[in-house]
């Protein structure tokens, strides 16, 4: 309300984690005006001709606002890693992809986020844990459902194939980047409501933290209080 940090929460996960639904339910009794949701899909031409993490910094929130990204800056070093071939395509000054080029990467998102934190921003970050089996019972699900068939995607299929692989990069990406400034929350997804309960409580741990507080009003802006105050109790006679 102060406008003086502002809170950013990154929700990642494989296909079917959840991620769309925890976001509805953690944010439904938030104010609109006060937060707003970013869906990060695939970068466009504009994105490219920008540094990988220019697309996300534009989207950053301002102080006094919650920022809730439904995937995020992490995609660099999850799909992109399991499909290096996305990186051919991104003109990058570097011609070798090795162990030395993610180590980078990591230190990148670390610098970021401190960056963030420690210009008001705290940055708190969801891995949605769901099994292979149960993300195979909601693709299904979503088959035998003519309502849902909106959200079938065939990627969603392909990507099941390399499931070890993004597992791999998970666990790379979450350990070198889990910081005190900026923390992993890696929630088990199979059940969703508790998967959203667990988020939810968490959430609100982390906004005491900032102990969020209303701004003090200016002499002037008291003075328009008495005013108003005493307006208001003469016509009451």
């Amino acid at each position: 309300a102060e406008q003086r940090v502002s809170l950013l929460v990154v929700f990642q996960g494989m296909d079917a984690a959840g991620k769309d639904s925890t976001i509805k339910h953690v944010t439904s009794g938030v104010n609109p005006q006060g937060f707003q949701v970013f869906n990060f899909k695939q970068p466009t031409y504009k994105d490219i001709d920008h540094n990988y993490l220019w697309r996300y910094w534009q989207a950053m929130p301002e102080r006094g606002r919650i920022g809730i990204f439904n995937r995020s800056h992490y995609e660099e070093v999850l799909v992109v890693k399991v499909h290096p071939e996305i990186l051919q395509a991104r003109r990058l000054p570097q011609q070798s992809f090795d162990e030395r080029f993610w180590r980078n990467r990591y230190q990148d998102i670390r610098s970021l986020e401190r960056h963030l934190n420690e210009n008001g921003t705290k940055v708190v970050k969801f891995f949605l844990n769901v099994s292979r089996e149960e993300q195979r019972r909601r693709l299904q699900k979503r088959l035998d459902n003519p309502e849902k068939f909106w959200k079938f995607d065939p990627r969603d299929i392909d990507e099941r194939q390399h499931w070890d692989d993004y597992q791999n990069a998970y666990q790379q990406a979450v350990t070198a980047t889990h910081t005190d400034d900026a923390p992993w929350y890696l929630i088990p997804a199979d059940h969703k409501w508790t998967m959203r309960a667990t988020v939810a409580a968490i959430v609100t741990v982390e906004l005491a933290g900032l102990d969020p507080r209303y701004p003090e009003p200016t002499e002037e802006q008291l003075a328009k209080i008495n005013w108003a105050r005493e307006q208001l109790a003469a016509e009451g006679g």
